[in-house]
């Protein structure tokens, strides 16, 4: 998965996701290298994520039980 892929997802620039990772990757919480992204800290990464995490993520388990 690109960074280019990633930030057309996310709805954000480039940059922004390289700074993402590279913080993410020196915190320990990632490993990325060529495409391939390994999360290392799944708690840690999902508490630095913002609110809405859990909204997607509780309104995704919701739809999938129906």
């Amino acid at each position: 998965m690109t960074q280019e892929f990633l930030s057309h997802m996310l709805g954000t620039r480039r940059s922004g996701v390289t700074e993402a990772a590279s913080k993410f990757s020196k915190a320990g919480i990632i490993r990325y290298s060529r495409g391939k992204i390994t999360i290392l800290d799944r708690e840690a990464l999902e508490s630095t994520s913002c609110e809405c995490y859990q909204t997607v993520k509780k309104e995704f388990t919701r739809l999938l039980k129906n």
